[in-house]
């Protein structure tokens, strides 16, 4: 009989890693009815609010937040930058950077926002 054993995760592929793009799959795909519905991410509605209030605050500061990306070479550099100048989280700097900086996007991160805090509310 031979045993296998799952290899462990390396560093680059930890949960929140994996969890971010289908987030934002779902955020921002375009709204064609066709389209099938993603399931919702293994994520808790609390997170999934933190994020978008981080990414919301930080459209509110579009250009800074552009220059501070421009000015970075790496991407860990840019996350380090973002948490420091504007008080983000990890998840929510990495978030931004994965993000189009656009008012149609804006304003689907702010509609699903509302929709998660009146989820909340019951």
């Amino acid at each position: 009989m031979t045993m296998t054993y799952a290899q462990p995760l390396t560093r680059r592929y930890t949960r929140a890693r994996l969890a971010v793009p289908a987030l934002w799959k779902q955020v921002i795909r375009t709204s064609d009815k066709d389209e099938q519905q993603l399931p919702e991410p293994d994520r808790s509605a609390y997170t999934q609010l933190e994020i978008y209030d981080g990414v919301l605050a930080a459209f509110e500061r579009r250009d800074e937040v552009a220059a501070v990306l421009r000015a970075c070479a790496d991407r860990e550099t840019a996350v380090r930058r973002l948490r420091a100048e504007f008080g983000l989280s990890h998840l929510q700097a990495i978030t931004l950077i994965d993000l189009p900086l656009t008012t149609e996007c804006r304003d689907r991160i702010a509609h699903r926002a509302e929709e998660l805090r009146s989820a909340l509310a019951r």
